[in-house]
């Protein structure tokens, strides 16, 4: 992408277009009204005491409900997209071929065609023919058998224009010469040859000169059908049938009707009992005497003789044996048909049904009042009512005998049963077996390092956003109160800080939208700084902060000689814009930013760089957008870089090269949605866009859509990719963390839901297999995420630390985290104005 030139077309210009969503993004408000019950009633929750214990909470059936609704979404939105989305590069026209319609026939058995069955009525002719088939063959004579005399011309290959200056033409077979003839060959004139050609149009004849022989040859009828059907791309011979009918030839012969073995002689061995059959009935009659088997078996009314020995052996057997062995339910279970269930048994009499019951269990006539008043299903005994019988001869027939009968045979009737067979396993069997926490070191565990933010007042700023250098040397961050700060991370030393809001302000804001008076009134209101990100090349010192509509370029200072002299060399061309638009030369690019340079005298403080060799150290250069901005992105290579504003609609993802101060917009429609992060791939020319809802994956180079990554999340807030760049992980204001496998599927591989509330940050560690996220319930979780190179095993993905120590400031927690370039350390920024630096100790 370096060799590139100023032309306006670039391989990163797409015709994929997105469509227009009207909803706003508001990073503090929950993912949709109905779940807005839900985050507050988690606020009003207090930390559990036993936060360190992970529990799986895996995806319910809303989750699942969510992505299936998404899949079908995206699968009528990529019915209605059209072709028109993307730039078609050639056009190809097809001319479809026409060949000439066979000619068939209908044939008897014989190979005969049937008369009157012709398809074709313009063929009269009976292709049985004799005189009609010998034309198949009298155009396969060669040139020799035409000259059977020898007269011809038999010189071979020799080229003819070696005779141009004779007035012969060639010998024949006797070795005497062949004088130039013709009128159309070389010895006649041009006069001669227009006489002759309108004499044999004339005459209708076809001549066709022969420049070996010096002759003229007339074709026939025959000839010229031949040439033309040859010239159509039909068979030369018309006689050729390309399509015969089939024809049903019989693969036997009838015997009655050919005679074939009529005169041969009967065999003797079929006027002879069979031996085979003597030896089988002589078997069957000594296992009849002995008794192994019966008549019945004979006959066929019994298969197997085993069944009836295990009858007469179970029935001569008075041992014990056991009623229930506890396998019946199997039987039941696997038997074929239908399966029959026995009707739940009734419950036994109890003391209440006696006709001697002790007394209290009579009732007295307030409860028999209280009982006919209540529902039959609510009295303690039903349709009972104890009573008191001197003896059983005195008790008289049952009242509601007949009433309760029918309930119970109404009950069996009409509720079905089901058998359900129970699972006896152990619970903790089902919990997959992961290794130790201790087998998987290094991960961060213990805070070391505490970073205080200075701030004039009483409201402590938030910081929103984190980067590290390259190096591992320096700490970046982004306030709410609009600095940015520079730290050294060892020691925790403030180095630089830039007050990136007011300077913003000052230099000038370029309105585009028509919203003149807003801005204007705006000016004053301080903007915090939402992202930030250090160059990712160690060569270039540079940082990119987004604040409010503006995305800044900041030179750090803090490179060596060499270092100094390549950021000098990259900032040449964004150091000298003025602001007019002239360096871009994307027009529709030209109307959604503005590259504004940064004089020196504007800048607040002194310049002086970290590094003595540092060389510009502060603020070079400032993009103007339409709308705000909300995350910033470098290349892999530092030269690239994106913009995200997600109310800007089509211009909401611009690409800009920092080398030759230009931008590109890729994107002609906003179609998805409102686009809420995007990065490159760290090795391929894939850019990914984050919508809410889910994921597109374009090629840059062939300017299409690759891929829609569905992540069944309501409000996407942050994503990051595996150094890999096979793996993805999405982080949602629904407390989900979504991992996707770009090999695997379209859908989520794991979904992990370990936060109390909405998740701010997921990262990746650029070295070390492992995996952090942020959210507002003021927890860092770090997970080992281990991603092989053979492709048949699946990551493995297990949680080791949860890390506390920010304090939930206006429901918000830890907003942003950052891993250490080459050491298994994490940085994480919070809502309470703290930094700290957790390391493995």
């Amino acid at each position: 992408s370096d060799d590139d030139g100023d032309d306006s077309s670039s391989v990163y210009d797409s015709g994929v277009e997105e469509q227009e969503v009207d909803e706003e993004y508001d990073s503090d408000a929950p993912e949709s009204a109905s779940d807005s019950e839900d985050i507050d009633d988690d606020d009003d929750d207090d930390d559990d005491e036993n936060g360190e214990d992970f529990e799986d909470q895996g995806s319910s059936d809303d989750e699942d409900d969510i992505l299936q609704d998404q899949i079908k979404a995206a699968k009528l939105q990529d019915d209605d997209e059209s072709e028109d989305e993307l730039e078609i590069i050639e056009d190809f026209e097809t001319i479809p071929r026409s060949f000439a319609e066979p000619k068939s026939f209908k044939r008897n058995k014989d190979g005969k065609v049937m008369p009157g069955q012709a398809l074709d009525d313009k063929i009269d002719e009976d292709i049985n023919d004799p005189a009609v088939a010998q034309l198949m063959h009298t155009d396969d004579l060669s040139s020799d058998d035409e000259d059977i005399e020898g007269e011809g011309n038999r010189i071979g290959r020799v080229p003819l224009h070696w005779y141009d200056e004779y007035d012969h033409i060639g010998y024949n077979v006797h070795g005497k010469k062949i004088t130039k003839q013709s009128a159309k060959g070389d010895a006649g004139d041009l006069l001669d040859k227009a006489l002759q050609n309108q004499d044999d149009i004339e005459k209708k004849k076809y001549v066709v000169y022969d420049a070996l022989n010096d002759t003229d040859i007339e074709l026939t009828e025959r000839q010229l059908q031949i040439i033309r059907r040859v010239q159509a791309g039909a068979f030369a011979h018309p006689e050729h049938d390309a399509n015969p009918d089939y024809i049903a030839y019989y693969s036997g012969v009838d015997q009655q009707i050919s005679g074939i073995n009529s005169d041969r002689h009967e065999p003797k061995a079929r006027f002879q009992p069979s031996k085979y059959e003597k030896a089988q009935v002589r078997q069957l009659l000594k296992k009849l005497q002995d008794g192994v088997i019966t008549m019945d078996y004979l006959t066929g009314k019994v298969r197997d003789m085993n069944d009836v020995n295990r009858k007469k052996k179970d029935g001569d057997t008075d041992k014990p044996f056991m009623m229930w062995t506890g396998d019946e339910e199997d039987e039941l279970y696997f038997r074929k048909g239908p399966m029959h269930i026995a009707a739940p048994k009734l419950a036994p009499p109890t003391h209440a049904e006696s006709y001697n019951p002790p007394e209290e269990y009579l009732p007295t006539e307030e409860d028999i009042k209280q009982w006919e008043e209540m529902d039959v299903k609510d009295r303690p005994h039903g349709l009972l009512i104890p009573k008191k019988f001197n003896n059983l001869r005195s008790v008289g027939a049952y009242e509601h005998a007949v009433r309760e009968r029918f309930e119970r045979c109404l009950d069996l009737y009409l509720c079905p049963r089901v058998m359900k067979r129970r699972l006896n396993i152990d619970p903790e069997s089902l919990v997959p077996s992961l290794p130790k926490a201790s087998d998987l070191r290094p991960f961060p565990t213990s805070k070391c390092i505490e970073y205080e933010t200075p701030y004039d007042g009483d409201q402590v700023p938030m910081i929103r956003c984190l980067t590290v250098s390259p190096d591992g040397q320096y700490l970046a961050s982004g306030a709410s109160d609009g600095f940015v700060r520079i730290w050294e991370v060892q020691t925790g030393r403030l180095l630089k800080s830039w007050d990136v809001s007011s300077l913003v302000a000052k230099s000038g804001i370029v309105i585009r939208d028509g919203d003149e008076k807003d801005d204007q009134s705006n000016q004053n209101i301080v903007k915090p700084v939402v992202s930030i990100e250090w160059n990712p090349n160690r060569s270039h010192h540079c940082i990119l902060a987004a604040v409010g509509k503006c995305a800044v370029v900041i030179a750090t200072g803090t490179g060596g000689q060499y270092d100094a002299e390549l950021t000098e060399a990259l900032l040449a061309a964004a150091s000298s814009c003025a602001g007019d638009g002239k360096n871009i030369k994307n027009a529709k690019a030209k109307k959604s930013v503005t590259w504004k340079s940064i004089r020196s005298d504007e800048l607040e403080g002194d310049g002086t760089p970290i590094s003595a060799f540092g060389g510009t150290c502060g603020p070079v250069v400032a993009l103007y957008m339409t709308k705000d901005v909300a995350a910033v992105k470098w290349h892999k290579k530092g030269d690239y870089f994106l913009t995200v504003s997600p109310k800007a609609m089509a211009a909401s993802v611009l690409i800009h090269q920092l080398n030759k101060a230009a931008s590109q917009q890729p994107f002609s429609k906003n179609k998805g949605g409102e686009v809420q992060r995007a990065c490159f791939h760290p090795n391929k020319p894939f850019l990914f866009v984050a919508t809410k809802e889910n994921i597109r994956v374009y090629h840059l180079v062939k300017q299409s859509l690759v891929k829609r990554l569905l992540s069944g999340c309501k409000w996407i807030s942050s994503i990051d990719i595996h150094p890999s760049g096979d793996h993805v992980i999405v982080g949602s204001l629904d407390r989900r963390m979504v991992w996707f496998d770009l090999d695997l599927s379209a859908t989520p591989y794991k979904t992990l839901r370990y936060h109390e509330k909405a998740l701010r940050h997921v990262s990746f560690h650029p070295r070390y297999p492992l995996m952090a996220s942020s959210s507002d319930d003021g927890s860092v979780h770090v997970f080992h995420s281990m991603v092989y190179s053979d492709l048949m095993r699946n990551p493995l993905i297990v949680p080791v630390k949860i890390l506390r120590g920010h304090s939930v400031v206006d429901k918000l927690g830890v907003i942003a985290c950052a891993f250490h370039p080459t050491q298994p350390w994490l940085f994480s920024a919070g809502a309470d104005g703290k930094i700290h630096l957790y390391q493995d100790i």
